[in-house]
């Protein structure tokens, strides 16, 4: 794969992500204007719900998809809380949910509350697509990851997503395999994987797109299937489809 190839792959798949605590109006503006590039758009900008709107009025003429955050960064809020908070969000226009699975119920022992949340949350959004985010460098373990992973799907997620970005750890080459090792399970369904945390540079997600198309093969991966959750790594992208030379970060290996 050349790396104009990757980038082009990349753009396509990425959600332009602001999630700061300090972000303003004025930020979503100017993130708005970076999502329809001279290259083509990013799938979809990923923000706070309060912005969904305003996101949403700014980026009506482009195919741009609108993505906000629930039960978010710490998976622990209360259901009738979370619910509330999708069904608002997709009154304002979101057409995608990305939502926090109570992961410490599964460390716990208690599997079941994130199937009944993910179903939850999949049944509040109506028409909009729900991104089950697992918090793969908390669970921190095959087994765990597999099992977050079996879970989401099962109660209804459109995707499995790794990491809110909001913790030590958060994408690895080990987490994702698993996850689309999941997924390839449950091929009868449209079951995306989204990469989140720590994705900076053409690198890192080149070495994503690979593995992807090693364990699902090399037609799979689209906007439907497969989606970046990162702020930075856009520059790298526009940089390499320019002709340019990007800065390249490595990338974070095991867990």
């Amino acid at each position: 794969m050349t790396p104009e190839i990757a980038a082009a792959r990349a753009l396509a798949c990425l959600d332009l992500t602001n999630l700061e605590d300090k972000c303003t109006g004025d930020d979503i503006d100017a993130l708005c204007k970076r999502a329809d590039t001279p290259h083509g758009s990013v799938a979809a900008v990923c923000i706070w719900p309060k912005f969904v709107a305003q996101a949403k009025g700014l980026l009506s003429l482009t195919t741009v998809r609108v993505a906000t955050v629930v039960n978010f960064p710490t998976g622990d809020r209360p259901a009738s809380e979370v619910m509330a908070m999708t069904e608002e969000a997709v009154h304002d226009g979101a057409d995608e949910i990305d939502m926090v699975i109570p992961y410490r119920h599964l460390m716990e022992g208690e599997p079941e509350a994130v199937r009944a949340m993910v179903e939850r949350v999949k049944t509040s959004a109506g028409e909009a697509k729900v991104k089950a985010i697992l918090e793969t460098g908390i669970l921190n373990d095959d087994a765990m990851i597999s099992r977050a992973a079996a879970l989401a799907i099962d109660g209804g997620a459109d995707f499995i997503k790794t990491s809110t970005g909001k913790v030590p750890m958060n994408a690895t080459h080990r987490a994702v395999r698993l996850m689309l090792e999941e997924v390839a399970q449950h091929r009868e369904k449209l079951i995306g994987v989204k990469p989140s945390g720590g994705v900076r540079s053409l690198q890192d997600a080149t070495s994503y797109l690979e593995i992807a198309d090693e364990v699902m093969g090399e037609d799979w991966v689209s906007p439907l299937t497969f989606r970046f959750g990162a702020s930075s790594l856009l520059d790298a992208l526009l940089a390499t489809l320019a002709g340019q030379t990007p800065a390249e970060d490595g990338i974070a290996e095991g867990y």
